[in-house]
């Protein structure tokens, strides 16, 4: 039997990205974000036009897709609720958001510096795909609260122990992503943290960690 609920949240599951991308007095900002899918050598971002990622990637026109891992979710969740600019938006303030210069030094991650883009990678996550933009078009609604960011990867980076020996494919087995599902956090497929994001956006959730009995 099937029922039509009249979900308000179309969330059900992708690979969590920390976007980083450069602020316009050259430091760096990392976002966690999770509406991205990949088809050949391009990405398709989904971000939220108050972000400051928003304004950093529409500006540069570079970007470095970093995947954490399931372990990693600590680092991820320490960022979940805060900005790189320095005027929240009001939406943001009643989530929970607060502007975070350093969102490195928060989430406990090192910037490694890029090959090809200027935007610095975390040294930490297992995938880093540095970026450059392609295009971009307003998504969602009338009018639109949101940009659909097409990104090129100009150059893949790949922990050596995550690619089959005498190949370029990474193991699918041993590839274990931090993944988003209805703004929980989930890897190996169970939900592995409890999550601040779900928290701001007021999620009910039965069986999550945390979670009221």
């Amino acid at each position: 039997m099937h029922v039509v609920p009249g979900l308000k949240v179309l969330y059900f599951g992708t690979p969590v990205v920390l976007v980083s991308t450069r602020n316009p007095d050259g430091s760096a900002n990392l976002a966690p974000m999770s509406s991205a899918w990949w088809l050949g050598d391009c990405a398709m971002l989904g971000l939220g036009d108050s972000a400051q990622t928003t304004a950093n990637l529409r500006r540069e026109g570079e970007c470095v897709l970093n995947l954490p891992s399931s372990a990693m979710v600590d680092a991820v969740d320490r960022i979940a609720l805060t900005t790189g600019s320095p005027e929240v938006p009001a939406h943001k303030l009643a989530q929970g958001y607060r502007h975070e210069p350093d969102k490195f030094r928060l989430a406990g991650l090192t910037p490694q510096p890029s090959e090809l883009v200027a935007p610095p990678r975390v040294a930490q996550c297992p995938v880093q795909l540095e970026c450059r933009l392609v295009a971009a078009h307003p998504f969602g609604g009338s009018p639109s609260h949101a940009t659909a960011f097409q990104v090129r990867v100009l150059r893949a980076h790949v922990a050596q122990s995550l690619v089959i020996p005498g190949t370029s494919y990474v193991d699918p087995v041993g590839w274990d992503p931090l993944i988003m599902k209805f703004c929980e956090f989930f890897g190996g497929g169970r939900n592995v943290h409890p999550s601040r994001l779900a928290e701001g956006w007021r999620m009910p959730h039965r069986g999550r960690i945390g979670a009221d009995a």
